[in-house]
C-alpha cells in the first residue's frame, strides 16, 4: 500500500516534506488535524512494529519524552509498515551540559526496561558469541579475522544485565533537547542489549571510568561494523577494534 495508508489517519492527512531517517525508512513530516507529526515508512514486520510502539508508550507512560504513535482513526498504532508519531520539539544536544543530560536520560530508560523480551528476530551482541544472524547481521558475511575481533569485544559483556538500548543515542540526530526536556527519536535500531552500548557519549558523559569506557566503545564500535557490514562506515568502525 505504500503512502497510500496514510489515509487511515484521516482523509485530511497529508506529506509535507522528507526528512532524515537514514538509508532504512521513508520518513517525512505530515500534517494531521492541522497537526504536525512524523510520518516513518519501512519494511519491518508487524510483530517487530509492535514490540518498537508497545515501547515508546511505555516509556511515555512513565514520564520520558518519546515519539510515541499516533493511531489511526480506528485505533491501530501501524498499517502496512507505516507508523506515524507524535512530533518531538528542540535541536540536537552541542554541550558537554546537553549530552549529560542525554546519559541521565538513556539511564532512565534501561531502568525502566530491565527484564524487556526481545525485539523479534533479534540478537544482542553477547547473543552474537554463538550465533551467525539478527535481523540486519549476518556474521558469515564477513572475514573471518573480523568476526573474531567483534566476538572478543562482546565477550567482555557476558554476565551483563540486559536492557532496552537504542541503539545510536550518540547520533546528535537522534536527540532533541530544550530547555525542559531530552528527548531520544529514532527507535528504529532499539533492541535488548547491554546497557554499555548506548553509553559512549561525546565528553564522556555517561561518567565511565576507563575500563567501563573502553569495555563499550570497543562493543559499540563491533555492533556498528556488524550491522553496517560491509560500507565504508562499517570498515571504519571495524579499524577501531583491536586485533587479536
Amino acid at each position: 500500500m505504500g503512502w497510500a495508508a496514510l489515509e487511515n489517519w484521516g482523509k485530511d492527512a497529508h506529506r509535507i516534506e522528507p526528512l532524515h531517517g537514514g538509508s532504512v525508512n521513508d520518513v517525512w513530516s505530515v500534517r494531521l488535524d492541522g497537526q504536525i507529526a512524523v510520518a516513518r515508512l519501512g519494511t519491518r514486520s508487524d510483530a517487530d512494529l509492535a514490540w518498537e510502539t508497545a515501547l515508546l508508550q511505555h516509556l511515555e507512560h512513565n514520564g520520558l519524552i518519546v515519539p510515541v504513535p499516533i493511531p489511526t482513526t480506528d485505533g491501530r498504532l501501524f498499517v502496512d509498515g507505516l507508523m506515524v508519531m507524535k512530533y518531538m520539539e528542540g535541536s540536537p544536544p552541542e554541550t558537554a551540559e546537553d549530552w549529560r543530560r542525554v546519559a541521565e536520560t538513556l539511564r532512565q530508560v534501561h531502568q525502566l526496561t530491565q527484564g524487556w523480551p526481545q525485539r523479534p528476530g533479534w540478537r544482542s551482541s553477547t547473543d552474537l558469541l554463538h550465533a551467525q544472524t539478527g535481523t540486519k547481521i549476518n556474521l558469515a558475511a564477513m572475514p573471518a579475522e573480523a568476526v573474531a575481533r567483534c566476538r572478543a569485544a562482546w565477550a567482555r559483556l557476558v554476565g551483563r544485565p540486559t536492557c532496552v538500548v537504542h541503539g545510536n543515542p550518540d547520533n546528535p540526530g537522534n536527540v532533541r533537547v530544550t530547555a525542559n526536556s531530552v528527548a531520544l527519536i529514532d527507535w528504529d535500531e532499539a533492541h535488548v542489549d547491554v546497557d554499555l552500548l548506548d553509553l559512549v557519549l561525546p565528553h564522556n558523559t555517561a561518567d565511565l571510568d576507563a575500563d567501563e569506557h573502553d569495555i563499550a566503545a570497543q562493543a559499540a564500535a563491533a555492533w556498528e561494523a556488524a550491522v553496517c557490514w560491509k560500507d565504508e562506515y562499517a570498515v571504519r568502525r571495524l579499524a577501531e577494534v583491536r586485533a587479536i
